[in-house]
């Protein structure tokens, strides 16, 4: 596996990112340690975690995966969203950044995180409270550096001059969602992050599953899989139009070319991306993640690559498309 800069900092990540959301919900504590050995294995250094996932369990999987190799390891964890039914643990005010920082820290069973990541903006903090709070935690040595996710373009900007007009340490990394399926990042996020140095590690980048070529748009979604989970239909409903089969249907037609399955094809687009330094990848068992791990050591071909650039096209909008325009 090759490595890339994040963003502006002298430190180096695996080109792609284990996520391990799974971690205690679709994978149990044996499977994900056998999850994170095969990626360390593969040359993987850096895991993406989050205290929410699983509600602080897939924090303490990984903490116990990562136990005697926490040097090789680039973590990062986030916070943000709530954890219990305690009004102040949620946010990213200053009370509860502390306090989620210096619980993800015990159960990740470390003394530091190397990427702290707000998970969201929260229009109820002030951004001031939560820059100057991830710069004393940066201060303290406790994290490394920050990064936000789930931001929109003028929400990373205005975080990026509070910061600067502070001197306070300032974001290094965004982690946006981003695949075929949901291009939405190139309006604003992606070129914010190329001008400002920013990595940018996306989120599922196999568009909830559906570039993984299971799905068909003329059948039942199969049992088992996330698509037939009533119970969590986030990862669907925003998805699935004439555009999303489209581009299903361009990716099963380039794997079929190339020999390559329909998830490599969809992850060794976004690995490519202008711009982008490691697609966070998910597993639920090895299999996927072998899967997952033949996206690297090769790139699509022109042809290949147009097709798909053509299927999942989408309109910029005002006033980007004027801008084009006007030269």
């Amino acid at each position: 596996m090759d490595y890339r800069q994040f963003g502006r900092t002298g430190t180096r990540v695996s080109e792609l990112c284990l996520g391990t959301m799974t971690f205690g919900n679709e994978a149990d504590e044996t499977t994900s340690k056998q999850i994170v050995d095969r990626f360390v294995d593969a040359g993987g250094n850096f895991i993406d975690t989050a205290n929410v996932y699983s509600q602080g369990v897939s924090e303490e999987i990984t903490g116990r995966a990562i136990a005697g190799k926490r040097d090789q390891i680039v973590l990062a964890t986030k916070a943000r969203f709530a954890m219990g039914a305690d009004p102040n643990a949620v946010g990213s005010s200053r009370r509860n950044l502390r306090a989620a920082c210096e619980a993800s820290l015990r159960r990740l069973g470390t003394d530091w995180i190397d990427l702290y990541q707000v998970h969201m903006w929260d229009k109820h903090t002030p951004i001031d409270e939560t820059l100057s709070t991830l710069d004393d935690l940066v201060h303290e040595g406790k994290v490394r550096y920050i990064g936000a996710s789930n931001f929109a373009g003028w929400h990373l900007a205005k975080a990026l001059g509070v910061s600067a007009l502070h001197d306070w340490e300032p974001f290094t990394c965004l982690q946006p969602e981003y695949s075929l399926i949901t291009r939405d990042a190139e309006r604003e996020l992606l070129p914010l992050c190329q001008s400002e140095g920013l990595a940018v590690i996306p989120w599922s980048p196999l568009g909830g599953g559906i570039l993984t070529g299971k799905y068909s748009r003329d059948q039942d979604f199969p049992a088992g899989t996330r698509g037939a989970d009533t119970e969590n239909p986030i990862t669907f409903t925003y998805r699935l139009d004439d555009r999303a089969w489209n581009v299903v249907d361009a990716v099963k037609d380039a794997a079929t070319k190339t020999g390559k399955s329909a998830a490599q094809i969809a992850l060794n687009w976004v690995l490519h991306r202008r711009g982008v330094t490691a697609p966070i990848i998910g597993a639920r068992n090895l299999d996927q993640l072998e899967d997952n791990l033949g996206a690297t050591g090769w790139t699509l071909d022109d042809e290949t690559a147009k097709a798909l650039n053509w299927a999942s096209a989408f309109r910029l909008g005002y006033p980007y498309e004027f801008i084009q325009f006007a030269g």
